[in-house]
């Protein structure tokens, strides 16, 4: 005859936090906390409404992400200012390398630093990173040399590296399977908002202070309040937050990570490798970022030395292209989510991203045949909104996969995008030069950034979220709780 589950609670002596102990009765044994950590639970778990701290946690992580781009934005701004120039008269090739020693950086400490945060806890590795390239970003202010400029920013890529690898893991815990994608689009609406809004509040504060460097010390120090509210609001698992009850727990749904199913950076590495999932969602992230950074990078240069637009005009062009991001980033998370709903996790996914990637190359191929300057505009407008639209479904796929390695399967897919991003950045003008020389104009870079798409959009097909990584994510396979044991 099968055991009978049932569950009633020991009386236990005045504990001086604001838990109580449950245990859990099997026949005539008990199954200690420490075996079913989810039996943890506030002692205002009577409450007749769940408890909403997921979201404080999420609003900390979208003002993480302000700053994060904040920070990493506003030098390209700062470098044009009349106050840098006069300290630092550089030609402007050296000054590019300062800039580009970020992004080098940058990916190469994806891995280790996402590693770090899932074998050392979130809440403290984030608060740090946080910390750390706050205080890059001041030191940015206060040095007098190249070489400084350069050592600061190169550390500074390496603070910054972490940051959403270890946030994709804090949403994981935070917010069951059917959240995770809307959940992960506020984070990503909040760095692209930062690095929309870091080219104007820096020219701003330039004009109202009069100098660049009292600027980025102001950052720094700002930065360090933001690090400060993340460690106050924020814990590694939910039932570690006095403010949690016991029915959002339930909501939450899956049940914390263990210590023992963290695995060391080398396992989690050959688990990578061996993954054609994995590697189809690398080859996914470095085409999309391949296609998506000439917005950024050549974009304006286009504008201005092809289209004939004034300098002034084609950063506000610029900006609308970008802008046209934010609205998908966050109709993207719904979309996501309403798709796992209907579709089931395997199509639910991946066909988001699939179909965004689809008319974001369309777009890119329409712009050679276009004499409009404002049509033009609106393909790039409609590239930055499909690729927003399609980032938080692959938030939630790493989140869907990693289980407890979470940060450091985004660290991987992170990598590999920056990896593309940053070839790109070298190839396009490349490209630009070839069409002029052969009278093509702008044709091949633009076919070039559609083909990227267009190979994202047939590899993304092959990505299943229904396949962990690695091995300890069994409970977030159907998105339910896992046994007791």
């Amino acid at each position: 005859m099968p055991k009978i589950l049932c569950r009633k609670e020991v009386a236990q002596p005045p504990l001086p936090s604001l838990y109580r102990i449950v245990f859990t009765h099997q026949g005539d044994s008990v199954v200690p906390p420490s075996q079913n950590p989810y039996e943890l639970s506030p002692a205002n778990s009577d409450s007749s409404a769940p408890s909403r701290v997921r979201y404080m946690v999420a609003a900390a992580s979208v003002l993480m992400a302000f700053m994060l781009y904040l920070d990493r934005v506003c030098l390209g701004e700062i470098v044009k200012s009349e106050s840098f120039r006069g300290d630092f008269p550089a030609p402007r090739e050296e000054i590019g390398r300062v800039l580009a020693a970020f992004f080098f950086t940058y990916a190469l400490f994806q891995i280790p630093a996402g590693w770090a945060s899932d074998r050392w806890g979130a809440r403290r590795m984030l608060t740090l990173y946080i910390v750390g390239w706050s205080l890059m970003t001041l030191v940015t202010g206060w040095v007098a040399s190249l070489t400084g400029l350069l050592a600061a920013r190169l550390l500074c890529g390496v603070a910054q590296a972490g940051a959403y690898p270890t946030s994709g893991g804090v949403i994981r815990r935070w917010f069951p399977l059917h959240q995770r994608g809307q959940a992960s689009s506020w984070v990503s609406f909040g760095g692209r908002l930062g690095g929309m809004l870091a080219p104007a509040i820096s020219t701003l504060l330039i004009g109202l202070l009069g100098n660049w460097r009292v600027v980025l010390v102001l950052y720094g120090l700002v930065g360090c309040v933001v690090a400060y509210l993340y460690w106050f609001t924020v814990r590694d698992q939910p039932a570690e937050h006095p403010m949690v009850n016991a029915d959002e727990i339930h909501e939450i749904g899956h049940a914390p990570d263990r210590a023992e199913d963290r695995q060391h950076i080398l396992q989690v590495l050959a688990a990578c490798l061996l993954s054609p999932s994995l590697w189809l969602s690398s080859i996914v992230q470095f085409c999309i970022n391949a296609g998506w950074v000439f917005l950024i990078t050549w974009l304006p240069s286009y504008l201005v030395d092809v289209q004939k637009v004034s300098p002034f005009s084609g950063a506000i062009m610029v900006s609308m292209v970008l802008a046209c991001g934010l609205p998908g980033m966050l109709m993207g998370g719904w979309a996501s989510d309403q798709a796992v709903k209907r579709l089931g996790l395997r199509w639910g996914r991946v066909l988001p991203v699939a179909g965004a990637a689809s008319v974001a190359s369309v777009a890119y191929l329409l712009c050679p045949w276009l004499s409009s300057v404002w049509l033009i505009l609106l393909c790039c407008g409609i590239v930055s909104m499909m690729t927003d639209f399609g980032n938080p479904s692959f938030w939630a796929f790493m989140q869907d996969v990693g289980g407890p390695n979470t940060a450091t399967i985004y660290g991987w897919a992170n990598m590999w995008g920056n990896l593309g991003a940053s070839l790109s950045s070298l190839l396009i003008p490349q490209l630009m030069n070839f069409g002029e020389s052969r009278g093509l104009g702008q044709m091949p870079a633009f076919i070039a950034c559609g083909l990227c798409f267009l190979i994202a959009a047939m590899c993304v097909l092959g990505v299943n979220a229904t396949r962990p990584i690695t091995r300890a994510n069994r409970s977030d396979e159907t998105g339910g709780m896992a046994p007791s044991r």
